[in-house]
């Protein structure tokens, strides 16, 4: 029985139809099920090894000839399909807001996740350097950050929130989330200096970080 379908489907059929043998199939084999040319399924086979949803089989060197190439599908879930992660952050969030110490525990997760995207640093680096390397990795995780010194105090502006929806839900934990990850990025750098609050939406368009020096940095 043949399998038909759009050229824009065509992927997806080569697909289904490796996953739904128990056996390696080759291209002539995969190319005669859903009746189009080998070289419309080799095509495809390429792009789906790439995205790591099929793999490629060594063939059997003690036969004569040229063995053919043998395909099969990668067990396990598709990586290939649909991420809802917005829905999973969304429940997350709603979920840790209910908790009396919501603020608390989502400025302790802000800190534990500078752990992980920072490398500590041993050295001291100065006060500009520091909010230099801040700034960089607020960029980097799209605040659109922006230095906004007035008279002796150091700030920072941040002109865009990645998670704005959940901001709007839930600021009691979103804040702090972004707060402690400031927090605990000076301290992996040991930075001269610490994100001691966050005012959030001090405009429409924007979120304030107010820094602290040391007393050796002032």
């Amino acid at each position: 029985m043949s399998v038909r379908s759009q050229p824009s489907g065509r992927r997806e059929d080569v697909l289904a139809v490796l996953r739904g043998t128990a056996s390696a199939m080759t291209i002539v084999d995969i190319a005669d099920q859903l009746e189009v040319h080998p070289n419309t399924v080799r095509f495809h086979l390429e792009a789906l090894i790439d995205d790591g949803r099929i793999e490629r089989i060594e063939p059997d060197r003690k036969r004569q000839g040229r063995p053919p190439l043998m395909y099969r599908a990668v067990a396990g879930m598709d990586p290939g399909g649909t991420r809802r992660y917005r829905l999973l952050a969304e429940i997350l969030t709603v979920a840790l807001a209910d908790d009396p110490h919501a603020s608390a525990k989502a400025l302790d997760a802000g800190r534990a996740w500078a752990r992980r995207v920072t490398r500590p640093e041993r050295s001291q680096p100065g006060v500009r350097a520091s909010i230099t390397r801040l700034m960089d990795l607020l960029g980097d995780l799209g605040f659109s950050p922006q230095r906004l010194d007035v008279g002796g105090d150091v700030k920072v502006g941040l002109r865009h929130c990645p998670f704005l929806e959940l901001a709007d839900e839930a600021r009691s934990v979103v804040c702090p989330i972004h707060l402690g990850l400031m927090q605990g990025a000076m301290k992996m750098w040991n930075a001269p200096a610490t994100v001691d609050r966050l005012e959030p939406f001090v405009e429409p368009d924007l979120c304030v970080a107010h820094l602290a020096l040391d007393q050796e940095a002032s």
